[in-house]
């Protein structure tokens, strides 16, 4: 396989156009590996690459896999409609890459936030042939009750759905909260689920995906970090 030029390596990576990656480049903003390269037709290894540009660096990475601890007050589009996007708590480039949220939170809905821009990924994390399973924790309106609890580990019926919706787990953690754990990734189907149960969400925080947690990062809200194997190893195992 032919090695990539600088200036598509810079492209690949969200910096912008070619044209503006090679002005970047013959203007010495950018280093490869700790030296400053002003030819952009050079082909640099992209193992282990670590770009400097405008004075900060960036590990080569052929496909993003991020992790966001969602705060409330965004949403989980490109075209956001009434608060702004999730994307604007990612460096600029990764919108050039075309990062997308895996799946959606709503825009009052924190934790955890998958996001990539690995078409294959998104789907195969997304799809509901998958049954990915995704714990909450939900604040509820009026206390726990183990009839509650019952309903939705039996399953309760929404109005648009030609089944009812159970959860795979369903547990009180607190007078007014329970973790529970779902795999279909309905349209705000914890809330609805509460709803048809008889009570009301006033809070919720997504807290695992398949095997990855949210402690497991350490993220306060508002902060990303990178995927690493180990990380997407646990997504994959479930």
């Amino acid at each position: 396989m032919a090695k990539l030029t600088l200036d598509r390596i810079l492209q690949s990576q969200g910096f912008g156009s070619r044209k503006y990656c090679r002005e970047l480049v013959e203007d010495g903003e950018v280093a490869v590996n700790g030296v400053v390269v002003t030819d952009w037709r050079s082909t640099p290894d992209t193992s282990g690459l670590v770009l400097r540009v405008f004075d900060e660096d960036w590990t080569y990475r052929e496909r993003l896999y991020i992790a966001l601890n969602k705060p409330a007050g965004y949403e989980c589009s490109r075209k956001p409609s009434h608060h702004p996007a999730v994307l604007t708590l990612l460096p600029e480039q990764f919108g050039w890459r075309d990062v997308q949220p895996v799946g959606r939170l709503d825009h009052d809905t924190t934790g955890l936030l998958l996001l990539s821009d690995d078409g294959a990924f998104i789907h195969a994390q997304s799809s509901p042939r998958r049954h990915v399973p995704k714990r909450y924790l939900a604040t509820t309106h009026a206390p726990v009750t183990e009839p509650l609890l019952q309903a939705l580990r039996e399953g309760v019926q929404l109005h648009d759905e030609p089944a009812p919706l159970r959860a795979l787990s369903c547990e009180a953690v607190g007078e007014r909260q329970i973790e529970i754990v779902l795999e279909q990734g309905k349209y705000h189907q914890v809330k609805r689920m509460l709803a048809a149960a008889g009570n009301h969400c006033e809070a919720l925080r997504r807290i695992s995906v398949g095997g990855l947690t949210l402690d497991m990062l350490g993220l306060a809200e508002g902060e990303w970090c990178y995927l690493e194997e180990a990380q997407l190893a646990l997504l994959r195992a479930g």
